[in-house]
């Protein structure tokens, strides 16, 4: 890698760490109630808010009705979504008169932009209309990151309060994670990139004439845009004649800045991040790229703030950073190493390009290799999947760096909320392992951790693991499942192996060289998501529960430090013992085979 690649990640790391803490301690006083004077004149736009839904704000809420707010609001998130989807041919701000969404898509696209997932099994521009991408799928990039928040929040006063037995007000929670974070943050992000040339207006597409005719074949589709096969199974194909292009505009940079923000990912176009309207240069490249880490990092901050020791919440960060750098590096040097089997193509020119400047396949050259692993190694550290390259195309090592991360259940800076509440479950889990070792019972930040507490914790580490290879098992063995693959070998699974985990890791990137638009996979992925975002959500808030109705135990010689550099160091060895139990023999199956492979044909 050069000094300038090096020196562009110091700088992105360097200034992620300079604003946590700042960003970090004002969060704190929002959720505490302690609104700094410069946001004080929008409390009484909260209090109206209050009002009008009949939500008293001073009553708090047991871990149960914490809950049950949270389903129940979700759900009325998802019917929405799904109505708008089913009825935009019916509804204004269509200007190219795009019809209604196919069901089975509707279903995935709701249940994907509720849990915060925003994987994208179609064409922003080709099947969403402005009123859908705005009021169906943007609303929820604030609301689906605000619960996330909301539950981190809800957590944290389980570890900060004692003899009590609520945990706060979810409609508060989420309010203020709207109001006074995430809406503040995205206007100011989306006028940055507008001045970037990022798109923001309600045109209709406009039609240019291509100054040569271009000829291709594509898939040919049914009346419900799924491809067609033939007797053999094999797509169907015509061939199309473009004379002009279509370019896609509207309300770009609103969205764009809370997909980012909030850890959403999802896309206003199709080709996400890579396209010239979302990112269309060098500053805007770094904004988005700096805002899908922010509030992950600056959340430890709030942690450390709310729980009354601010080295609590340096010592997860740290964890984090150090495992982010490690995985970046790997990524990184992957790329940097090229594709050996250009060789054995004896494609001999393209070989010696490819092993001199590494593997550009599937990556802008406005981008490079170091950005664009950057962007990836972020994008599944944090659960945002939004891409400014193909990670279909890198190197089976290069491609395994994004993959493990989101089976991690990227809790290396995760998503808004849910990233760090993931680390904390580990966090018990550690003090646990190291209670066993020392034959005492484990403690953290001055609670017992008992067994109803590792129980929880216990469910929210495993149910990710069987989501995922309990899916990916199934798509294996149903013809249903393997007539979507269209890279046969270890490829494909891997293909499948990337589609459920990122799904139930509620990322939303993919591989995505395989068929996902259909029936099966659109309500397989879709359940996946629901169950990976809310069957861990219950067992979290029944753990903050849980630790607030403890009595607070004053340290004792016998405690063990969590904010030293030991307890980092087994915290980084828990999350990635885990891990590898649970998926190195699926990962040998899909990259680890596909790198010795590459690696023979040399």
């Amino acid at each position: 890698m050069s000094a300038n690649g090096l020196l562009q990640i110091a700088m992105f790391l360097g200034v992620l760490l300079v604003l946590a803490k700042p960003l970090g301690w004002y969060m704190a006083r929002v959720y505490e109630g302690k609104l700094p004077a410069f946001v004080g004149w929008m409390a009484p736009a909260e209090n109206l808010f209050y009002r009008l839904c009949g939500v008293d704000r001073k009553q708090e809420m047991r871990w149960t009705q914490y809950a049950m707010a949270t389903l129940w609001f979700s759900l009325l998130g998802v019917l929405a979504v799904y109505a708008l989807q089913r009825l935009q041919g019916l509804l204004p701000l269509n200007p190219q008169g795009l019809g209604a969404v196919t069901p089975d898509s509707s279903f995935n696209t709701a249940l994907s932009f509720v849990t915060n997932t925003n994987w994208q099994g179609y064409g922003g521009e080709s099947t969403m209309s402005y009123l859908t991408q705005m009021l169906g799928l943007a609303v929820q990039n604030f609301l689906s990151a605000a619960t996330g928040m909301a539950v981190l929040a809800a957590l944290i006063r389980g570890f900060s309060r004692h003899t009590v037995d609520t945990i706060g007000n979810f409609w508060v929670d989420m309010t203020r994670s709207t109001l006074y974070i995430l809406l503040p943050l995205s206007m100011v992000l989306a006028l940055a990139l507008v001045s970037q040339g990022v798109v923001q207006n309600f045109s209709a597409y406009q039609n240019v004439p291509l100054v040569e005719s271009v000829s291709y074949d594509q898939p040919k589709l049914d009346a419900s845009g799924n491809p067609i096969k033939d007797a053999a199974g094999n797509s169907v194909t015509e061939k199309v004649v473009v004379n002009e292009q279509t370019i896609a505009v509207g309300p770009g940079a609103s969205q764009i800045a809370i997909k980012q923000l909030g850890t959403n990912g999802g896309g206003f176009f199709n080709v996400n991040s890579a396209h010239p309207f979302e990112n269309p240069t060098p500053f805007a490249n770094f904004l988005e790229l700096l805002a899908i880490l922010l509030i992950p990092a600056a959340l430890c901050y709030t942690f450390g703030s709310m729980v009354g020791d601010t080295r609590q919440g340096w010592a997860i960060l740290v964890a984090m950073m150090l495992m982010f750098v490690g995985f970046l590096a790997v990524g990184e040097y992957a790329e940097q190493q090229g594709n050996p089997a250009f060789t054995a193509m004896g494609v001999d020119q393209a070989s010696s390009a490819t092993q001199s400047g590494g593997n550009m396949e599937g990556k802008e050259t406005r981008f490079g290799i170091v950005n664009s692993v950057l962007w990836a190694t972020a994008t599944t550290a944090a659960s945002n999947g939004s891409v400014n390259s193909m990670h279909d195309s890198y190197t089976p090592l290069g491609g395994l760096v994004p993959l493990v991360q989101i089976q991690l259940g990227e809790v290396i800076f995760g998503g808004v909320g849910c990233g760090l509440y993931g680390m904390l479950v580990f966090a018990v889990i550690a003090v646990f392992l190291a209670g066993l070792m020392i034959g005492r019972t484990p403690e953290y930040l001055g609670k017992k951790i008992e067994a109803f507490d590792i129980k929880m914790a216990s469910l929210v580490i495993l149910i990710p693991p069987m989501l995922i290879l309990g899916g990916t098992a199934v798509a294996v063995m149903l013809d249903v499942g393997k007539s979507s693959i269209f890279n046969p070998g270890a490829h494909g699974f891997s293909e499948i192996l990337y589609a459920f985990s990122s799904a139930a890791g509620n990322n939303g990137s993919a591989f995505a060289g395989f068929g996902a638009n259909t029936p099966f996979y659109n309500s397989a992925l879709g359940l996946a998501m629901f169950f990976g975002r809310f069957w861990l959500m219950i067992p979290v808030l029944a753990l903050a529960g849980s630790l607030a109705a403890k009595k607070r135990i004053p340290a004792s010689v016998g405690s063990m430090a969590t904010h030293t550099p030991l307890f980092v160091g087994l915290l980084i060895g828990t999350v990635l013992l885990v891990g590898a139990l649970n998926f190195v023999p699926a990962l040998a199956l899909g990259p680890v085979i596909e790198q010795l492979n590459m690696i023979g044909l040399h």
